[in-house]
């Protein structure tokens, strides 16, 4: 599903150069469930912007899906991340004037679809997430975790291949932190390809693999024994 070989990645600052990503290879296939962890400055941030098309590489290959991404213009950039990707932000990202309803179906505008079908896709998310009844709510009527839901809804409804996560439990409490993972781990359990940067050991262990990030290149990639987010909730 991902496919990234001997990524570098270096920013000017003045006349200096970082160099941040040092010759990353990394691959995820798909139904995967992945942490990216790192303290900061360890590049994990920029290699989530490489994913998410954010940001480009100086050097090397990223294939997502078979489809090579090099060289894309904003306007082909923004329609591969609305075609392949979620994105899930520590922040939700949520707008504010928008009820439930309508953040969950905005992407589906930028596709092109309906607004007949929008409306039924958001509302079948919302009620996955467990949010049907908040539908006409505001962001700001909502807790810190029923903002996050929404916001993972909004990142399904557009189905795409691989959901980028952003430190999605950094502004939520213990016990919302693992609600939220708890729906993280049953949409990996139906198939989707998920990952997580997270600086949260705790989190990390709710995953099936850790890679581990130090000064732009990997230290340390495995699998691990992954613990039921529902055990702690």
């Amino acid at each position: 599903m991902i496919e990234i070989k001997n990524l570098h990645k270096s920013y000017r600052t003045g006349t200096n150069a970082l160099h941040v990503l040092k010759g990353i290879d990394f691959s995820v296939k798909e139904g995967e469930l992945v942490a990216i962890m790192g303290s900061s400055g360890s590049g994990k941030s920029t290699l989530l912007n490489i994913l998410g098309m954010l940001d480009e590489a100086d050097e090397g290959s990223y294939t997502l899906d078979d489809v090579p991404i090099k060289n894309l213009n904003e306007k082909i950039a923004a329609k591969y991340r609305n075609k392949f990707l979620g994105f899930i932000f520590q922040s939700f990202n949520l707008i504010n004037y928008k009820t439930a309803l309508d953040n969950v179906a905005l992407p589906l505008y930028y596709q092109g679809i309906g607004k007949k079908e929008r409306t039924e896709r958001a509302y079948a998310y919302l009620e996955k997430v467990g949010l049907a009844q908040w539908a006409t709510h505001l962001p700001n009527e909502l807790s810190g975790g029923q903002k996050q839901r929404v916001a993972i809804a909004r990142a399904l409804a557009s189905e795409p291949k691989v959901l980028l996560a952003d430190e999605p439990t950094g502004a939520l409490d213990t016990k919302t932190s693992y609600e939220v993972m708890n729906l993280i781990q049953e949409i990996n359990d139906e198939g989707k390809t998920i990952l997580i940067v997270t600086h949260e050991e705790d989190i990390a262990q709710m995953t099936k693999r850790i890679v581990h990030l130090k000064d732009g290149v990997i230290i340390d990639d495995k699998p691990v024994k992954q613990v039921r987010a529902l055990a702690h909730v």
